[in-house]
């Protein structure tokens, strides 16, 4: 079964990171928890997904455009005689519709998932079409994901899945007769070669180098607090342990996503990491994991 995996956004990443060392501003914070929240709602409908053992290619996080016009599949799934893709909501609490608007228990409006699924699948059937595809039937579904989630006076004939009707309604795909071809194969490569790692709408809050807290931060509740007792980093507030080169090499990752125009060397992540009390034990730790480009005091890793 051909996959292509969902990766956590690098602005879902770097708002985090920033989050965590210099705060964002309220708006900011908001932009981030909404986005984490939906991404966490699409890794959840991924792991029911996993379990289908029906002949089928699930690719997941797709990026496409066509006539200039961007549009995002949370899930599309390849069977035989047809298309699947599903947009999912990881909505929580009470919401109702009305004269075709969907709103918050406090009445406050919000986009509609039903005219996003509309409008991804004219733009999927135009993508298919102008790259060869024809007449291949696609059918998209809204699914909320969240067992928490409540929708009142909601339309029948639309596209939605409930959090109830998710084990039955993917049994029900599962049990579908499916056998693919190359026209499949073709067509699920097409769309990953075509596929956009990043949005050209993508903002970020602005930050530098100087105004970032410095220091190890915890894996798990991503406090300062770190000691290190020999080969551990040891939080003093959550008391989580991580092998110390397991540290320096995640500060590693997150200094490159940040600062990716700064070169790794061993002075910038021995300020970056901060904790660690030897730039020889940085230099071993990027030394075994990393190419060394340069010599001496020129020295820096890619």
């Amino acid at each position: 079964m051909l996959r292509k995996l969902r990766l956590e956004p690098s602005k879902l990443k770097i708002l985090g990171f920033l989050n965590t060392r210099m705060g964002l501003s309220e708006d900011e914070k908001q932009n981030y928890l909404y986005l984490k929240k939906g991404y966490d709602g699409e890794v959840m409908f991924d792991s029911l997904t996993n379990k289908l053992q029906c002949e089928c290619y699930i690719l997941n996080d797709l990026l496409l455009t066509i006539n200039n016009t961007f549009f995002q599949i949370d899930t599309l799934i390849i069977f035989q005689n047809k298309v699947n893709f599903f947009e999912v909501k990881n909505y929580e609490g009470d919401f109702f519709y009305e004269k075709e608007k969907l709103y918050t228990k406090s009445r406050f409006e919000i986009k509609d998932p039903i005219l996003q699924v509309k409008r991804s699948e004219s733009l999927l059937r135009q993508f298919f079409q102008s790259h060869g595809f024809h007449n291949i039937p696609i059918e998209g579904m809204v699914v909320f994901i969240n067992p928490e989630f409540t929708l009142y006076q909601a339309p029948i004939n639309e596209p939605i899945i409930f959090p109830t009707q998710l084990p039955r309604y993917l049994k029900k795909l599962d049990m579908t007769p499916s056998k693919l071809n190359g026209l499949h194969k073709k067509l699920a490569d097409k769309l990953i070669s075509l596929h956009i790692d990043e949005s050209p709408h993508t903002t970020l809050p602005q930050y530098d180098y100087q105004q970032l807290q410095k220091g190890f931060t915890c894996k798990v509740c991503h406090s300062f607090l770190i000691s290190v007792k020999g080969n551990k980093c040891v939080c003093d507030l959550c008391k989580h342990q991580e092998v110390v080169e397991s540290a320096v090499l995640r500060s590693v990752g997150e200094f490159k996503l940040l600062f990716p125009d700064r070169k790794v060397t061993t002075n910038e992540i021995y300020e970056w990491c901060r904790v660690i009390g030897s730039k020889k034990r940085i230099s071993r730790i990027l030394g075994r994991n990393f190419k060394s480009v340069g010599a001496h005091k020129s020295t820096f890793y890619e």
